[in-house]
């Protein structure tokens, strides 16, 4: 008798669990486990199983050619945890909190200023994610607890996510880890959908010192499994998963798998399963462990598909992956992309910024298939209400559902406009909130300060004539209920803001960073650059130290890539000797010479040069440049969007109108830009306001500007101060802090100018709202004078110290804030927590 090696007989296993998977069969664990080590062909083939048996389910239930995801906002209503996974960063401890000035918990204020953002731009879902019980292990906690009235961190979930749900008619997800049967019912009150990641069935990693889970109580994969079978006991639509690469081997993972398919065949609630992908994080335990590799996660996930039927939704986080990997994601099964949020960064994944939903549909149709926008319960919960949906959840949930599909309104009934507040509140009664309940008052305090009745002690300032104006409550309330909804506020009151000194400044400066932290998130990002000003280049040759010819474009690009810059930022007119068909020489050049490079190109007043002096239309100048190689363009060539301010002092820039149609015409061409404002000279507190509500009409209607930029004339010292004797820092923390509040909603980052304001003033303005420090400017080694602000560079270990001293991570970005590797020997400078 001839013995089978091991290999061949693994070879038979994995062709029979083929098979069984081919004919539907419902696979084992060992057969799971098998099919996880398919690779080349097999994978090829396991990939094609998994793509057939998600299109059969989809048929079956009439939403073939649709990949589904949920338009959501993001609360981290606490980062403190009891438990000490070795991959998070997203808990912090109360001396951490202490130090960032971050409170224990948000406040009812906070959650609902993020809350009615996302409604504003078109959320539905409000993500309650937390650390698991913090109480049971600081005494802080347990204290904030008491102090406010709740007996738990979960009945604060559930006061907040009746909150939301009442003043936004946003429907909360809560995902606040381990919770008892009962805590499941009573937060199905208040959320028509729960969720907790399974993570992995392994007990070695929960028991064995050293592993990932150890120290950690609710990481215990039993009382995770009871979790989730309770919820299916309690008719509660739960989302689960697992998460790939944590240590788990193969056997695990088809192992959990199989627990989760068990699960949902016991009550049938496991709405979805995410399939997650570790990423390591900086300053964790894992933060030298590899990521999971690309093929095993991709067999994971076809295996879930296969494991689970064709009826599950299977879901993969697109920021977790690159956009070239989404294919293969697809092709593995998935139909979900999950959450995704045009307003608040992902705060467990804060080094992956969410994909813009419009770039998404548009991966997605590449792929075949149409981005269907649904809620936070499937279609399937929410056309049984009666089984699936407590009574209050009900009518909020019918508010927002497609009653022909059960996916989500779009848009819906009673969504606002961009440019009014949302007014789609529903009643207490119809979210079940009680006169005894402590949140009661928060949402009262909260209405007081909408309807501009006084909860603080009332301020005194002065209007733009000078005049001193009591107002109601003080710069706190204003500043609190512009955090909510930045239409609330008339240009009086944003100019008193902006006139705020002392303690209303410190109290404006906080809450703007508030919604800077629970929006875009705590990371300080800069991206690697080398500035060319394209004013000096000279065809003939170059002569004086700052210009250029051809030859230098090429090398300067070359050298600036070599160095590690991912962008070249080219701005500036041509000299009139020069054709103007340089400015798409220039951009060739760059492009040739470093591929893959980004090209940063050319304001709305160089491009019109090109238009005018080649006989090009705008349209046809910027197709022009396009083809060149240009992909983003700088929104400068503009102080203040006011032809008086232009008049006195930049007579010779494009013309206010001219600059508008600029910018406009190259969003919607396809180019995002900058923004920005200089200020500290003859403009006024109105025409600063007016200026930032401009470029917020223009992001309305283009959703164009990445970033906004406030940058002080003619230097550090601040100008002419709006307010006599403020200091030039206090000058700058009111402007930042009023771009955050003011823009919040529209454009997401507040990019702080360190090369006007310092290093040091720099690092208190990334506390007053802003969230980035730009470019490094690198010189570079060839003609390091061609560019405009030579001599001032930021290497990246220096702006990395900046946010270790503010306790905050260190994101090194691209041109349009998808994030980059940081170099070795940066990483280990990035912020300590």
């Amino acid at each position: 008798m001839t013995l089978i090696e091991p290999a061949s007989t693994r070879r038979v296993d994995l062709v029979a669990a083929m098979e069984r998977a081919a004919s539907g069969d419902r696979l084992s664990a060992d057969e799971a486990e098998v099919l996880l080590e398919a690779r080349g062909d097999d994978l090829e083939q396991l990939l094609a199983l998994a793509s057939a048996s998600r299109d059969a389910g989809a048929a079956a239930s009439g939403r073939s050619g649709v990949i589904t995801y949920s338009r959501k906002v993001f609360v981290p209503l606490t980062t403190l945890c009891r438990d000490r996974c070795h991959y998070c960063i997203f808990v912090d401890t109360p001396g951490q909190l202490l130090t960032m000035h971050k409170p224990l918990y948000m406040t009812p204020e906070q959650v609902l200023a993020v809350a009615r953002q996302g409604a504003a731009l078109g959320c539905k879902e409000a993500l309650l994610t937390l650390g698991d019980r913090p109480e049971d292990r600081w005494p802080q906690a347990r204290a904030w607890l008491d102090e406010h009235g709740y007996a738990s961190t979960i009945d604060y979930v559930a006061a907040m996510a009746r909150l939301i749900t009442a003043e936004t008619g946003l429907l909360a997800h809560a995902n606040p880890g381990v919770m008892t049967f009962d805590e499941l019912t009573m937060l199905r009150d208040t959320a028509p959908s729960m969720g907790m990641m399974l993570e992995t069935t392994s007990r070695r990693l929960y028991e064995e010192p050293g592993q990932v889970h150890y120290g950690s109580p609710d990481k215990d994969p039993d009382v995770r499994l009871a979790v989730i079978d309770d919820a299916g006991r309690a008719r509660v639509p739960f989302t689960t998963g697992i998460l790939v690469g944590i240590g788990e081997t193969l056997r695990d993972r088809a192992e959990s798998l199989v627990a989760l398919r068990e699960a949902h065949e016991r009550h049938g609630h496991v709405q979805e399963v995410i399939v997650q992908n570790f990423r390591a994080k900086p300053r964790t335990a894992m933060q030298s462990a590899p990521d999971a590799a690309l093929l095993e996660y991709i067999a994971a996930v076809a295996v879930a598909r296969l494991v689970l039927g064709p009826a599950m939704r299977i879901q993969v986080p697109p920021n977790l992956s690159d956009a070239t990997e989404l294919e293969l994601l697809v092709r593995a099964g998935a139909d979900d992309w999950g959450g995704v949020s045009p307003l608040t960064a992902d705060h467990v994944n804060p080094e992956r910024p969410w994909p813009h939903i419009d770039e998404l549909a548009a991966q997605t149709a590449a792929l075949g298939f149409t981005l269907v926008e649904r809620l936070t319960a499937h279609p399937e919960y929410i056309r049984a209400p009666e089984t699936w949906l407590a009574p209050p959840m009900q009518a909020p949930v019918a508010a927002l559902a497609d009653p022909a599909t059960g996916w989500a309104r779009t848009p819906p009934p009673s969504s606002p406009s961009p440019a009014s507040p949302p007014s789609r509140p529903l009643s207490r009664r119809d979210t079940g909130l009680s006169p005894s309940d402590p949140v009661i008052a928060a949402i009262d305090g909260v209405s007081r300060r909408d309807r501009g009745v006084s909860t603080n002690t009332d301020s005194t300032n002065t209007d733009s004539a000078g005049a001193a104006r009591v107002v109601p409550g003080g710069v706190r309330r204003l500043a609190e209920v512009a955090a909510g909804d930045p239409h609330a506020l008339d240009d009086g009151e944003w100019e008193l803001l902006l006139r705020a000194t002392g303690r209303d400044l410190d109290a404006l400066a906080d809450t703007a960073d508030s919604v800077r932290r629970y929006t875009v998130g705590e990371a300080v990002s800069i991206v690697v650059n080398r500035n060319l000003t394209s004013s000096g280049f000279r065809g003939a040759g170059a002569v004086a130290p700052e210009e250029f010819d051809l030859d230098d474009v090429a090398a300067i690009a070359a050298d600036a890539h070599a160095l590690g810059a991912s962008e070249v930022c080219v701005q500036g007119l041509l000299p009139p000797s020069e054709s103007p068909e340089a400015y798409l020489d220039i951009a060739r050049a760059v492009k040739t010479a470093a591929r893959g490079i980004h090209l940063h190109a050319y304001r709305p007043q160089d491009v019109r040069d090109l238009a005018d002096r080649a006989g090009l239309g705008l349209a046809d100048a910027l197709a022009a440049l396009r083809d060149a190689g240009v992909d983003t363009v700088p929104g400068t060539g503009v102080k203040v969007l006011s032809e008086r301010v232009r008049a006195l002092i930049a007579p010779t820039d494009l013309g206010i109108d001219a600059w508008i149609d600029g910018i406009t015409a190259a969003h919607r061409a396809g180019f995002r830009s900058t923004s920005v404002l200089f200020y500290g000279h003859v403009e006024t507190a109105t025409e600063r306001i007016a200026h930032l509500r401009r470029l917020r009409e223009i992001q309305d209607a283009t959703r164009g500007f990445t970033e906004f930029v406030p940058i002080p004339l003619p230097g550090a010292d601040g100008g002419v101060p709006l307010v006599e004797g403020r200091d030039a820092v206090d000058e700058h923390r009111a402007m930042v802090a009023v771009s955050r509040l003011l823009l919040t909603g529209s454009i997401p980052h507040i990019q702080i100018p360190w090369t006007r304001v310092g290093r040091d003033t720099a690092a208190v303005l990334l506390q007053s709202g802003g969230d980035d420090l730009g470019g490094t400017l690198l010189d570079g080694r060839v003609r390091p004078a061609a560019g405009i602000e030579h001599g001032l560079e930021l290497p990246l270990t220096d702006a990395a110290a900046i946010a270790k001293r503010l306790f905050r991570p260190f994101r090194v970005r691209t041109t349009d804030y998808a994030s980059r590797a940081v170099p070795a020997g940066v990483a280990g400078e990035e912020g300590a927590r």
